[in-house]
């Protein structure tokens, strides 16, 4: 099953858009929208969307969280959760 990363990417803002604040996105919940529930498909999207969560974290779309922390986005190993983008500066 092939799933496109323009549907991963589209699926991953929508849930981040939804998300309550304060909150985080853990990509197996992402994958399982994108794929469906079983494992063995699901699991196969694991490492395209920490690759597009890595890009959109880039972009400022998005924020990579370690134990509720943003890391750097090519510097994390391990269990990570996905933030939506960072707030941007206050101007006044």
């Amino acid at each position: 099953m092939k799933i496109s990363h323009e549907l991963i990417e589209s699926t991953l803002l929508d849930l981040l858009a939804a998300l309550p604040s304060g909150k985080s996105l853990d990509p197996t919940a992402l994958a399982r929208a994108v794929a469906g529930p079983d494992e063995k498909v699901w699991r196969l999207q694991m490492t395209p969307i920490r690759a597009i969560a890595i890009r959109l974290a880039d972009e400022g779309k998005a924020t990579i969280l370690r134990k509720g922390k943003p890391v750097d986005p090519h510097d994390f190993k391990g269990v990570y959760r996905i933030g939506p983008a960072p707030a941007a500066p206050d101007a006044g």
